[in-house]
């Protein structure tokens, strides 16, 4: 990679959007060409964001699987494994590449993207390289800042979009192992035709009613019910707020 008094006029605009789209300033911006530089293009593949993408890769699991931790203090390994993997995916990390337009920052060689349109895995590529080179110019606290906004949607997106997470099953542990007998569901109220009903759940631990929640189901009303009291457990923001059945 070039020094960064030799960087030309092209590259650093390139520096200067990028920098604007991710909200970092490098003080090291031959970091972020690399973090740019696709394969195809690099003289030799270690001047590629290939070695980039492999650390920024290590740094956001690092920093998902911290926020989890500390975020869900009741839920075992498999249910934050579960979410973690959700939130880390290929398939995440190419939309944050597709909303961020990376495509039109990235280096590529010929043929690559000759359809019009940059492949997912190269946008992937690409947020993973950008993470890592902010790791190495400012440290962990500013790749966090960076990732944050992106994880914590991402998080909210897993929990609320119906992964296989046994919330009930966690409350269930907490309340027996606290008052010696199982949590209690409250059917508070329902709504909508038959076909298409919700059910409006509250989930009671010993002489605690907790905040209620909607679900199209009452097994999904239940976990939902769960995850809100195991929120409020733990002295966190509740996942489910009580504003009605979603139309």
């Amino acid at each position: 990679m070039a020094p960064s008094g030799s960087i030309s006029k092209t590259q650093q605009s390139t520096i200067v959007r990028c920098e604007e789209r991710i909200g970092y300033r490098f003080d090291d911006p031959t970091l972020l060409l690399e973090a740019l530089t696709h394969s195809s293009i690099a003289d030799c593949r270690r001047d590629s964001n290939e070695r980039l993408e492999f650390l920024g890769d290590s740094i956001l699991g690092f920093v998902v699987c911290e926020y989890l931790f500390h975020r869900f203090p009741d839920l075992l390994e498999g249910d934050l494994t579960k979410i973690k993997s959700y939130v880390v995916s290929r398939r995440t990390c190419g939309q944050i590449g597709e909303e961020m337009d990376f495509a039109s920052l990235l280096v590529v060689g010929k043929g690559v993207g000759s359809s019009g349109q940059v492949p997912s895995s190269l946008l992937a590529n690409a947020f993973e390289s950008i993470v890592g080179a902010i790791y190495l110019d400012g440290g962990i606290e500013s790749a966090k800042n960076f990732l944050m906004p992106h994880i914590e949607r991402f998080v909210t997106e897993a929990v609320g979009g119906g992964l296989d997470i046994n919330y009930k099953s966690e409350l269930q542990q907490y309340s027996q192992k606290r008052f010696g007998l199982p949590p209690f569901y409250q059917l508070l109220s329902d709504s909508g035709p038959d076909h298409s009903k919700w059910f409006n759940v509250a989930a009671q631990v010993d002489k605690k009613v907790f905040s209620p929640a909607w679900g199209k189901n009452k097994k999904q009303a239940e976990q939902r019910a769960a995850a809100n009291a195991l929120a409020e457990l733990a002295g966190k923001e509740i996942p489910y707020l009580d504003d009605g059945p979603i139309v």
